[in-house]
Order: structure tokens, then C-alpha cells, then sequence
């Protein structure tokens, strides 16, 4: 779609940028990419979530890029008509709070599995939601300074896996478009020093029980861990030359948080997800990449083995 119809949409209202819940550098950098392309037509706006960001390296990306954003606890003043954008998520999915406001538009990369109504939308299966919102300052020739550039080159760099997972041609283009005009410091800087002591007993413990069967790899970490944190240890197992399709989730005391990867074509892991957890808990994604949780009202239904049951619904699921 055009982006200065959204401008339009947009003007003479109240405006949040809401990512999902525990939002990812992805979903960050679309959000803060977003909101200074609006800036620049004359629309101000916050960025707010649900959750928490606990990762290190994403809480790094406010310090090296400028990012401001806000909890759903510091938006308690959002009224019924102000106006929502949804960054790399969409209304109705299990990962989206439903704020008090109108989410009257969508920019995304994701799949859509339930269909909204939006007075905007711009949801293309593309590798990263930074190329769909760096690509607003390219179609309308609107400057971009090179914060913001580097900011949403590293969330297609994140999100793509430095062009290994899921990435298109449009990515590469976009991306290219970005370098020659970001601060390559700020990237560099945000690969220095982001790991935690906490982060390697995650390893440690998905290790410990990383189960095989054939070309699928499980690994169960036993306490509660980031999201973003989940999905690295997903890709971490997936590296392995044995592994084609990599199954990690984590326990937590609201329920088990789950990421799904798949290198193949003959699985789409964003499906497996969902038909792995249906009926218990919900699941989706992207081909490559996946994510779903079991609330824990739901525990009873894994019986009293709950491992196996968890590696018998995924089976059944990929077929390969």
C-alpha cells in the first residue's frame, strides 16, 4: 500500500506504534523506523508493548539507537479513540494484547491466520517487518537519519539470521538501501557484550536435554527464559548437522513458551505449530520459524508425562 495513506488515516489523532508482547529487535526497530517516518509527515507517536523486554541485547538497542518506548503500564491513559499501529504482529494472535485503543492498522511479515479488518494494511511474507517499514522512507524519498538506518538494518540482520533464514531479495535490496546511509558503528556495537551469565545455564540446561528422533530436535529448558533467548537456543540446535527441524520450549509458571525452527521445505514450522498445540494452547509463524505456548489451565490435558506428550503432538505433526 501507499504509506502516506496511513499518514492521512493517522493525522488529527492521539497514535501508538503497539508491537508484540515481548517484542524482539524486529519488532522494535519497525516500531521505532515507523515512528520517526511518521515524524517526518507530522505525526507523533509512542511506542508501547506488553510484557517485558528482558533480553540484553534488545534492552541495548534503546541505549545504541535512541529508542524510547513504553510498557502497557505507563499507557494507562489511552483512550477508546486513539489510534493503534501493529508492528510485526497482527490483531487476534495469542502475542498481541487487546489495548483499549482502535488498531486501525497493520504493517507485518507474518502469515495471517485470522483475518482482521484494518483501515490500513501492508502485510508482505517477506523476511523481516524492517524491510516493509525502511522501504516507506525509500517509495516517498523521505530522509531517514542514520540511527534510525542502522537500526532497522539490524533488525533485518535479526530477524534473517544475517540473511541464512527466511530472507527474499526484497530484504537484500532494502537492506542495501540502509547501509549506505546507516552509522555501521551502532551495529557493530549492539554484537558486543549482549550475552548474560543467566543466558549460557539456558544453553546449559537445553543441552543437558536435547532428545533426537530422526532429523527432529528437542530441547527442554526447565525455568522460566526470555523469548528471544528460546528462539536462539532453537537456532543454536537446529546447527546441528543431524538436525533439520528443532523443537525448544521453555517452563514458566503461566505455562510452557515454545520455539519452533525448520531448514526444509517439506515442513513448515509456523503449521506444525499450530497443529502441534491445537486444542491446548496456540502456535504459528513463518515456514522457517514458529512460536506457540500452553497456558498452564491447560497442563492436565499433557497427562502425566508431559515431555512425551509434547514430542508426540509435534510428530504427528512433521512429516518428513
Amino acid at each position: 500500500m501507499e504509506p502516506l495513506k496511513l499518514v492521512e488515516i493517522l493525522k488529527g489523532h492521539r497514535v501508538f506504534i503497539q508491537t508484540h508482547n515481548f517484542p524482539d529487535p524486529d519488532a522494535i526497530a519497525s516500531g521505532f523506523g515507523l515512528q520517526h517516518f511518521l515524524q517526518k509527515q507530522g505525526v507523533e507517536s509512542t511506542i508501547c508493548y506488553d510484557g517485558k523486554i528482558d533480553k540484553l541485547s534488545t534492552k541495548k538497542m534503546f541505549d545504541v539507537f535512541g529508542v524510547s518506548a513504553k510498557s502497557k503500564e505507563e499507557i494507562e491513559d489511552m483512550r477508546e479513540d486513539d489510534y493503534i499501529v501493529v508492528v510485526d504482529a497482527q490483531k487476534l494472535n495469542a502475542n498481541l494484547t487487546d489495548f483499549i485503543g482502535d488498531e486501525v492498522a497493520c504493517i507485518d511479515h507474518h502469515p495471517t491466520f485470522k483475518e482482521c479488518e484494518y483501515q490500513y494494511k501492508d502485510i508482505r511474507l517477506v523476511g523481516a517487518c524492517s524491510s516493509i517499514v525502511a522501504d516507506y522512507f525509500r517509495q516517498t524519498e523521505t530522509e531517514i537519519s542514520p540511527n534510525v538506518a542502522a537500526a532497522l538494518a539490524y533488525g533485518i540482520k535479526m530477524d534473517t539470521a544475517d540473511f541464512t533464514r527466511g530472507a527474499y531479495p526484497y530484504d537484500a535490496e532494502v537492506f542495501s538501501y540502509l547501509f549506505e546511509r546507516a552509522d555501521v558503528h551502532l551495529i557493530n556495537d549492539m554484537y558486543m557484550n549482549v550475552m548474560e551469565l543467566s543466558d549460557l545455564k539456558a544453553y546449559g540446561a537445553a543441552i543437558d536435554s536435547i532428545r533426537l528422533y530422526g532429523e527432529v530436535g528437542f530441547a527442554k529448558i526447565p525455568f522460566d527464559c526470555p523469548d528471544a533467548l528460546i528462539a536462539i537456543i532453537s537456532d543454536f540446535i537446529l546447527s546441528l548437522d543431524v538436525v533439520t527441524v528443532s523443537v525448544v520450549y521453555s517452563m514458566r509458571a503461566d505455562g510452557i513458551k515454545f520455539s519452533v525452527r525448520s531448514e526444509i521445505d517439506a515442513v513448515d514450522a509456523g503449521k506444525v505449530a499450530a497443529s502441534a498445540l491445537s486444542g491446548i494452547g496456540n502456535g504459528g509463524g513463518h515456514k522457517g520459524m514458529a512460536g506457540g505456548f500452553i497456558h498452564s489451565s491447560k497442563w492436565g490435558q499433557l497427562g502425566d508425562d508431559m515431555d512425551k506428550e509434547i514430542e508426540s503432538r509435534f510428530m504427528q505433526s512433521i512429516k518428513i
